[in-house]
């Protein structure tokens, strides 16, 4: 298996590099530079210059609005993105409901609703998690009753719904027939965040950012043709959707990023100076971490390679999944632990912190989250043991 890219694809990454350095606008490059948060309306920003040169969705289709890339330069450009810390563009569109629009949708939902995700003009949210239907997904319970008139009337509770506040669209699993096995009674559903009934209520994080949202839904109508696929038939899609995501999860440049950080924290603040036991414990410490994410790439690469050869994203997802979240969390774990005492200071005024320490609590707090979304690592290592290893199911 070839693990090294091609002296094309090198060119191809110092176009990308090329291109980020040019057009990104400077506020958001000083973001950054500093690895800060970036507001909706600058991720928005940022999605409408890659619009306009044509890369928004390298994996959708060329005749849909791709870009025609193979599976290293969709690669190439991810990490070349996640390395610059460009703004994260909103997965819900791009990545999760216009792929699979494009693979179960009908010809008029392709029509309606992928010209806009490309664009930017309309934002989507998901709503997959309840109060009590997280990890154990097919447990959820907000309905969706035929009226006899064309239409689906939506009750209940969505939670986690990220950035629902500014979405324009959210997809929904919902319950369309509780006498069935549960996963078989789900369909996947199409909802405008505007129509009445509808309500969105931000929750603030721990780390001070309003990423989530609970969504309510109190006796919402929907038009049956905003269901994807069949009535009932939303299992499969759902979990076809998150096989995608958990590939996404693993983020291997976001972590390259942040060890470069770890090591200009522990530099500025003299943690590595001289041969004394605690510069040896930190230097052992980011080493360890170092080698975990390169075997990390290489799982990556891969899947990268079989990718190359047209297999589709399987259950070593979940490898890809479980570790990357892991190691994304132990870099940032790192990173406060370098800082001390000041790690806890995320509230404070500007000044207080070095520019590269600012936004590290906050992403810390915000990174709890990576081994429960993208359904939670207990779960991937079921996955695992039973479409990998062919273990038997535990009771």
């Amino acid at each position: 298996m070839d693990l090294s890219f091609t002296p094309q694809e090198e060119a191809f990454r110092r176009e990308v590099r090329e291109f980020i350095a040019k057009e990104l606008p400077p506020p958001l490059a000083a973001k950054a530079a500093i690895d800060g948060h970036f507001e909706h309306a600058e991720v928005m920003q940022w999605h409408r210059i890659l619009h306009r040169k044509g890369w928004i969705a390298p994996h959708w289709p060329a005749e849909l609005g791709g870009t025609g890339w193979d599976a290293a330069r969709r690669f190439i450009f991810s990490e070349e993105l996640e390395k610059a810390g460009t703004p994260l563009l909103s997965p819900f569109g791009l990545s999760m409901v216009g792929p699979l629009i494009i693979q179960f949708g009908s010809p008029e939902q392709k029509a309606r609703f992928l010209p806009k995700i490309l664009s930017g003009e309309e934002a989507w949210c998901q709503g997959y998690s309840e109060p009590e239907a997280g990890s154990d997904l097919a447990s959820l319970r907000t309905t969706a009753i035929d009226d006899g008139k064309g239409n689906l009337v939506v009750n209940g509770q969505k939670t986690w719904t990220t950035y629902g506040q500014y979405a324009d669209w959210i997809f929904c699993l919902v319950r369309t027939n509780p006498a069935v096995k549960k996963q078989a009674g789900i369909s996947f559903l199409l909802v405008d965040m505007k129509t009445p009934g509808v309500k969105a209520v931000p929750m603030l994080t721990t780390g001070h950012t309003p990423a989530f949202c609970d969504t309510y839904f109190d006796n919402v109508v929907v038009p049956k043709s905003q269901v994807v696929g069949p009535i009932d038939g939303g299992w499969s899609m759902a979990k076809a959707l998150l096989g995608h995501e958990r590939t996404l999860i693993a983020a291997v440049g976001t972590s390259t990023r942040a060890m470069l950080r770890v090591k200009r924290i522990a530099a500025r603040r003299g943690l590595l100076d001289g041969d004394g036991p605690e510069a040896a414990h930190w230097r052992e410490r980011i080493a360890r971490l170092e080698i975990e994410l390169e075997a990390l790439r290489m799982q990556n690469y891969r899947a990268l390679a079989g990718a190359q050869l047209g297999h589709a994203p399987g259950p070593e997802s979940s490898v890809l999944k479980i570790r990357g979240s892991e190691i994304l969390q132990q870099t940032l774990e790192l990173a406060m632990d370098l800082m001390g005492p000041a790690s806890v200071a995320w509230f404070a005024p500007d000044g207080v912190l070095a520019p590269e320490e600012q936004w590290i609590a906050p992403t810390f707090n915000y990174l709890r989250a990576t081994t429960i979304y993208g359904g939670s690592n207990e779960i991937q290592r079921n996955v695992i043991a039973k479409w990998i290893l062919g273990l038997p199911a535990q009771a």
